[in-house]
């Protein structure tokens, strides 16, 4: 009897998930899968969505992200230039030096300028929001790398594998001129092995904290000497002369291994699957893991070969996702915050530098990770600074007052723009930068607001929640919106409410 109805319950309750799949999402889900998986949401694309299943939605984000694989701006002018050679770079006077640096840190600007760009203009969110992650991932550092072209080409890598094969993925990450030179991998050879990249790529990129020994990681750093430059052309080349050929013992295993199959070997541990499926879910879904769904998913990971697309779609159709206690439940990371403002209110601008230095003040500086962690993310994104901050720049844009110099006077530090060195004096130059250059912008609040609701985008949806509250909070306001007939007046409440910081 107790079987029948234990039984019963696990019918009705996989016969429920089945039903939920194949329901519409609804309007509230639709801004939910949205926001999640890109910058902001339209009320045309939310309406467009609320139409779909979970998984016919989930299909749909996924294939248009596979397709997007190479980006749509066009790249800076420079970005197949050929590095200096040391010759060269130590002839130079003191003079030339300092404007060779000054030239490659404008060029960094410039790549964060078309980076922003894209994210803004691109035919898949989704695919810059993975291309974002993995940049977090396989964290690397203009303050370190320097040329700015082997960190154009490492986002181009990352783009296209994005929602590929990660043990591909990892492959490439090995052999990135980037990620060599971060690493010091670039110089590890056979008579002294550089352990950096060994220790990374067991505790950052795959298994995380407990799942290896120092012996693995000396004996893994071993095959993966030769991983080197071309000095020439900035490209990957392997040296054989610097390679170690002898027996290594790694995870139990002796031979002759490689690095490549030091990669197979750490794809073969369960832990790899589980690692970045937690990452994932803490990056889509909550900050709180729950374990066993998670291992659930990397079960379906691990099975699949590392087939990232098939891990995202599970998790973009998943209970999990669609939770209550999972909505508005993260907080946006400042690009998110920056670039999802920008969206929604359709702010056009040919300069995006005072935003890009804007992101960069309120504590995410692309391609200037703070260390080979990565940004913590989550609750670290905010701070009595930053939240004051971000008040201070919706204030600048919405409310139309020249108070940006107030805004990010109370930010003690920031992260030079290119590396992590706190350099008050720097910031205070980019600050007022940002000013000169925000001032020029020009967009018109009343005119967006009034043409939402002229158009028909303000009317109720099914679930009471106005369309205008919709497209720009994840939730209903924690603040009660007072009356006004103004239109503007109504979006200048929402942007401040305390929900308009979470996704």
């Amino acid at each position: 009897m107790i079987k029948r109805i234990f039984l019963t319950v696990v019918a009705i309750g996989v016969t429920t998930a089945a039903l939920a799949q194949d329901t519409a999402i609804g309007l509230d889900g639709a801004r939910h899968l949205l926001g999640r998986t890109g910058f902001a949401a339209s009320s045309d694309e939310i309406r467009a969505f609320a139409k779909l299943s979970r998984n016919e939605a989930a299909d749909k984000l996924i294939k248009a992200a596979v397709a997007s694989n190479a980006a749509i701006t066009p790249p800076p002018a420079w970005v197949n230039d050929k590095p200096i050679s040391p010759a060269k770079l130590q002839a130079m006077s003191r003079e030339e030096r300092q404007m060779e640096q000054r030239r490659n840190a404008e060029h960094a600007l410039e790549l964060r300028e078309w980076w922003f760009r894209e994210m803004l203009t691109t035919p898949s969110p989704l695919a810059e929001k993975m291309t974002l992650f993995w940049h977090n991932h396989f964290a690397t550092s203009q303050q370190k790398v320097r040329f700015t072209p082997l960190l154009y080409r490492q986002n181009v890598m990352l783009r296209q594998q994005a929602l590929g094969n990660f043990g591909s993925l990892l492959r490439q990450v090995a052999r990135d001129p980037a990620m060599l030179i971060y690493l010091d991998g670039a110089n590890s050879r056979k008579e002294q092995p550089n352990e950096n990249f060994a220790r990374e790529v067991m505790e950052l990129f795959t298994l995380g904290e407990g799942n290896y020994t120092e012996r693995d990681i000396k004996e893994a750093a071993r095959a993966f000497t030769g991983l080197s430059i071309d000095r020439e052309t900035g490209a990957f080349m392997f040296r054989r002369g610097i390679h170690d050929y002898g027996n290594k013992t790694v995870f139990g295993k002796t031979g002759n291994f490689d690095g490549d199959q030091i990669i197979d070997a750490l794809l073969a541990k369960p832990e790899a699957a589980q690692f970045v499926t937690r990452k994932l879910w803490k990056e889509f879904i909550s900050s709180t893991p729950d374990e066993l769904e998670i291992t659930k998913l990397a079960a379906g990971f691990r099975d699949s070969g590392y087939n990232i697309a098939k891990l995202m779609r599970s998790v973009l159709s998943s209970e999990a996702f669609y939770a209550p206690e999972h909505r508005a439940a993260l907080i946006k990371s400042p690009v998110e915050f920056v670039l999802g403002t920008m969206k929604t209110f359709e702010i056009e601008t040919a300069n995006l530098r005072p935003f890009v230095i804007a992101s960069a003040l309120l504590g995410q500086n692309l391609f200037a990770t703070p260390n080979v962690k990565g940004w913590p993310g989550g609750e670290a994104w905010i701070n009595s600074a930053t939240l004051l901050g971000r008040k201070q720049l919706i204030d600048r844009l919405f409310k139309n007052e020249d108070r940006m110099d107030v805004a990010m006077r109370s930010v003690d530090a920031m992260a030079e723009m290119n590396g992590d060195v706190a350099a008050p004096g720097r910031e205070a130059r980019l600050r007022r930068q940002m000013e000169r250059q925000m001032g020029g912008i020009r967009w018109n609040l009343d005119k967006w607001a009034n043409g939402f609701v002229e158009t028909g985008r303000g009317n109720t949806g099914a679930t009471g929640m106005p369309a205008l509250t919709r497209v720009v909070l994840p939730m209903a306001p924690l603040v009660a919106v007072a009356d006004t007939e103004s239109p503007a007046d109504v979006v200048r409440q929402l942007v401040n409410d305390p929900a308009y910081q979470l996704k």
